[in-house]
C-alpha cells in the first residue's frame, strides 16, 4: 500500500514507518517543519510539508493514498484551554481525512487511549469515556469509526497510559520529566492504581496489522502490560534518578490530575486472538531501568 501518516516522526510513528517498510509498504509522512522532513527522509518516507491545521493538504494525501494512519497530535497539556484546543485542531484534521476517504473502501487507522472501566480491565468491547479532560477525541475517533457507514474501513488503535521506548514516553515519562524538574519521583494518591503500558515498537505492529486487516468500524488494543501499580513505576523512576519517591496531590499533573489518579487496567485479549499481535519488547518496569540518572 501506499501509505499516508501523520506524527510519522513521533515515539510511535518511527517504529510504524519502520514497520510498513518493513512489510513493503511505501510511506507519505506529513512533516511540519524541515528537521521533520529530514527525519521522514531519513527514515526511508516521503515527506509532505504541512501540519494538521493544513486541511487541503490532509484531504489531497489521503485521496492519493491507499490506507491513513493518524497519529499526530500536539500533546499541550499545560492548561484546559491548551489542550480543548489540541483536540478541536485533531478533530478538524481527522475530519478531513475522513471526508477524503469515504466511498473508497480504503482504511483509516486512528489513535485513541484505553478507557478505564470501575472494577476490572478495560476490553475492545468497552466504550470510550465522552466526557472528562478528553472526552473530546473520544467523540472523534466514535464519528470516525462511524465512517464504516459510508464506505471507509476505519478501526481504532487504543493506546494505553504509557507507549515507551529505552523508559521513555507516556504518562511514565511524564512522571519522570516532572521527577527530574521537582526533585520527586511522585504519584498520586495511594499510588496502587495501574496503567496499561507498551512498547512502541510492538504498538507498530498492532498499526500495520490494523491497516492490513482491520474490519470497519473496529477497536484494537495495543496492550502489553495489563496494568503496573503507579507506585512501583515512581519507584522504578526515583531508584533511577537518586530521588525520594513519595505520594503527591493529583493536582500537580495539571488538567491530567484526575487520569493520573484513575485505576485503569486494560486488556488485549481479543486484539492479540483475532489480529495475531503477539508483543515482544521489554515490558514498561524492565524498560524503565534503561533510564540515564
Amino acid at each position: 500500500m501506499r501509505v499516508f501518516i501523520t506524527g510519522g516522526t513521533g515515539l510511535v510513528g518511527t517504529p510504524v514507518i519502520a514497520e510498513l517498510l518493513a512489510h513493503n509498504h511505501t510511506v507519505l509522512a506529513l512533516a511540519r517543519s524541515e528537521a521533520s522532513a529530514d527525519a521522514a527522509r531519513k527514515a526511508g518516507a516521503e515527506p509532505i510539508a504541512g501540519s494538521l491545521t493544513d486541511l487541503d493538504v490532509l484531504r489531497a494525501s489521503a485521496a492519493k493514498a491507499d490506507g491513513v494512519i493518524h497519529l499526530a497530535f500536539s500533546n499541550d497539556f499545560s492548561s484546559p484551554q491548551a489542550l480543548a484546543r489540541s483536540v478541536a485542531e485533531e478533530t478538524a484534521a481527522l475530519t478531513a481525512l475522513g471526508d477524503a476517504l469515504v466511498g473508497s473502501n480504503r482504511p483509516l487507522v486512528t489513535v485513541s487511549g484505553t478507557p478505564g472501566i470501575p472494577g476490572r480491565a478495560a476490553t475492545e468491547a468497552d466504550p470510550l469515556p465522552l466526557d472528562g479532560p478528553v472526552g473530546g477525541r473520544s467523540r472523534t475517533v466514535n464519528a470516525i469509526l462511524g465512517l464504516a457507514a459510508q464506505g471507509v474501513r476505519s478501526a481504532s488503535v487504543r493506546l494505553p497510559r504509557t507507549v515507551h521506548d529505552k523508559g521513555n514516553g507516556g504518562f511514565a515519562g511524564l512522571l519522570t520529566n516532572i521527577a527530574r524538574q521537582s526533585g520527586v519521583s511522585g504519584y498520586a494518591g495511594d499510588g496502587n492504581q495501574r496503567w496499561p503500558a507498551v512498547h512502541a515498537r510492538d504498538a507498530a505492529v498492532l498499526f500495520r496489522l490494523a491497516l492490513e486487516h482491520a474490519q470497519a468500524g473496529t477497536a484494537w488494543h495495543a496492550v502489553a502490560d495489563e496494568g503496573d501499580a503507579v507506585r512501583d513505576i515512581a519507584g522504578v523512576i526515583g531508584r533511577r534518578l537518586g530521588l525520594p519517591v513519595q505520594s503527591v496531590p493529583p493536582e500537580t499533573y495539571g488538567p491530567l490530575g484526575p487520569i493520573f489518579a484513575a485505576d485503569q487496567p486494560a486488556s488485549s485479549a481479543h486484539t492479540r486472538e483475532t489480529l495475531g499481535w503477539t508483543p515482544t519488547h521489554p515490558s514498561l518496569l524492565a524498560d524503565l531501568e534503561n533510564l540515564e540518572p
